[in-house]
């Protein structure tokens, strides 16, 4: 099932890498957070981190790569995520079907890929949705997820997920203002139900810049 999960996406990426690259759009994104969690968990040993990332976007169809720095103790010290997919609706319900690929390039073995199936739907002013990210790898963890999001003011929205990996589950909730039409600010709580010094509950303060 995974592997046939794994061609339809993959299918869905060479479509949009293969569209008409002058007839979409480019986003660019920059972040400086005080701590890159990631599904509960910190990946840099609890400092912070700077990434960045680009989207192509064509009607339906996306594609980016997004980079942060990363801390396991080990040789890598930075992730390169490549993703593609496409975004369909049908009625008031959108979808997300993609691949994405986490690479380390100085330590190939903590490299994956994971098929996403994600949708949301429109609940008042905000939104409710559920995505599944099911590992290429057998031997890897699927990851589930629920989440919310719904906006107070023009600026301030107010978010969170609760997510199931398999050996533990994870929930965060938090809040975004808009600074400018480009600058936000996020302040988030995590935990998870895993206790170590990398899972443990905390909270980041992350700024972003996308444009």
């Amino acid at each position: 099932m995974k592997k046939i999960l794994f061609a339809a996406a993959a299918s869905a990426a060479l479509l949009a890498s293969g569209s008409a690259m002058a007839e979409g759009e480019f986003s660019y994104n920059v972040a400086a957070t005080t701590d890159y969690v990631w599904r509960g968990v910190s990946q840099t040993d609890e400092n912070p981190a700077i990434s960045g990332g680009i989207d192509y976007s064509n009607g339906i169809f996306y594609a980016g790569t997004w980079a942060s720095n990363v801390d396991f103790g080990s040789d890598a010290d930075y992730e390169l995520d490549l993703y593609a997919g496409v975004k369909p609706t049908v009625g008031n319900f959108a979808f997300d079907f993609g691949v994405l690929y986490y690479a380390y390039p100085q330590e190939d073995d903590l490299n994956m890929t994971e098929v996403k199936a994600a949708v949301s739907y429109p609940l008042g002013k905000g939104s409710i949705g559920a995505a599944a990210y099911v590992n290429t790898d057998e031997d890897l963890e699927d990851y589930f997820e629920i989440n919310g999001a719904y906006p107070l003011t023009d600026k301030i929205s107010v978010s969170g997920a609760y997510g199931d990996y398999g050996s533990y589950n994870t929930w965060n909730v938090g809040g975004s203002y808009a600074l400018t039409d480009i600058l936000s600010v996020d302040l988030r709580y995590h935990d998870t139900d895993v206790d170590s010094p990398w899972s443990d509950e905390r909270v980041a303060l992350t700024l972003k810049a996308a444009f």
